[in-house]
């Protein structure tokens, strides 16, 4: 996925050090609650590493998965973790090469900020999607309890207010629950429900919270690189003193995700 703003999304293995492992996480607890049958044939939107994808095949008893994502780099990582159990495309939200009425459930996972035209991709979702089937998605609560973020960018903005303009939660109005649902009824989805996923982000220390920053991808880690040496270690400094350090180094944090589901009309 591609977009302004340090949005670029390539390297699986920057990806999974950053938010990937913290996204494993949050597919099993998100699947769980959609309640969805076995023998499905599910589409995993924007499949990334294959997260996602993976947990549907190790959770849900799914007849077929299909993953369709844009990014080469990361259809490659998506081959190697899911070992040739799911077919995957290149292809994106808003064009996806399926024919229609072909899935019975759509899914994405933390992919919807990242959509150029949230609309255009949920009719998609909407088109490929049998009747009866159910398109479901997950956004991270970037203004609220996606706290490993929150404390990024408030640290960030106390040194630098400018960096209050990369902020997730004032770029992305979608990672709020009343945004999300109002989406998926505009996109004609009916009983369409959002409910609050929260999963743990324990870090082991204080590099293992800070190194996926400096891996450049995302919004945070592009505004990171683009910090001078001076000023990406005043950064560094300040968060060792505002976040929950432990006594054992670790640093036990929360990541909330909204999940929204609906069926097609």
């Amino acid at each position: 996925m591609d977009g302004d703003g340090g949005d670029t999304w390539e390297r699986g293995d920057a990806y999974e050090r950053y938010v990937g492992r913290w996204s494993r996480l949050l597919a099993v607890p998100f699947l769980d609650g959609l309640s969805a049958g076995p023998g499905l044939d599910w589409l995993d939107v924007g499949c990334g590493t294959g997260a996602l994808a993976g947990a549907i095949l190790d959770r849900c008893d799914p007849a077929s998965v299909v993953g369709v994502e844009p990014s080469d780099g990361f259809l490659r990582s998506a081959a190697t973790n899911l070992g040739g159990r799911a077919r995957l495309l290149r292809g994106s939200a808003d064009a996806l090469p399926l024919p229609g009425a072909s899935i019975d459930v759509a899914a994405s996972g933390l992919v919807l900020n990242f959509v150029p035209e949230v609309q255009a991709a949920l009719a998609e979702a909407v088109r490929v999607v049998r009747p009866g089937g159910m398109v479901a998605a997950t956004v991270w609560d970037y203004g609220g309890r996606m706290e490993f973020l929150r404390c990024f960018w408030d640290a960030a903005v106390e040194l630098d207010p400018a960096a209050a303009e990369l902020d997730e939660a004032a770029r992305f109005p979608l990672c709020r629950p009343e945004a999300l649902g109002e989406e998926f009824a505009a996109a004609g989805l009916t009983g369409v429900t959002v409910r609050a996923v929260d999963i743990p982000t324990v870090f082991g220390d204080f590099d293992d919270y800070w190194t996926p920053f400096l891996g450049g991808q995302g919004p945070a880690p592009g505004y990171v690189a683009g910090l001078d040496a001076a000023a990406r270690d005043r950064l560094r400094d300040h968060l060792v003193g505002h976040l929950p350090i432990q006594e054992d180094g670790t640093i036990p944090m929360v990541a909330r995700a909204w999940a929204a589901s609906g069926n097609p009309g």
